[in-house]
């Protein structure tokens, strides 16, 4: 199981990376995005250190990862909010990215809150 949650942050980690890369402007022209940039870069060192509670694997892990994911989807909905409202970038890219990592981000909660890991 802690393979498994390993592996989640991993992908998260990573996804957000590349997002906030092409918003730099160094993945893809034409998407960037300096205020996306930032946010996303935030929210993959937040991914990140969820990452590392899990491989520390203490008392307090299971609390520092449910969070982790929970402060990334905070983000990941203002972001959503920001472009709904025209604030943020408007692109195919920017809504399907945004609508992946919303679910991917709750179903990570879901199965982090209803896993039964031992930390």
């Amino acid at each position: 199981m802690v393979a498994a949650a390993v592996t989640l942050f991993l992908a998260e980690t990573c996804l957000y990376a590349i997002a906030s890369l092409t918003h730099a402007g160094f993945l893809v022209e034409g998407h960037e995005h300096r205020q996306a940039m930032i946010a996303e870069a935030v929210i993959a060192a937040i991914l990140l250190l969820g990452l590392l509670s899990v491989r520390l694997r203490r008392p307090w892990s299971r609390v520092a990862a449910t969070s982790a994911q929970s402060l990334a989807l905070l983000g990941t909905l203002v972001g959503a909010f920001t472009i709904a409202v025209g604030i943020g970038p408007q692109t195919t890219l920017d809504y399907v990215t945004h609508v992946v990592m919303i679910l991917i981000l709750v179903s990570g909660l879901v199965w982090l809150v209803r896993s039964r890991i031992v930390w």
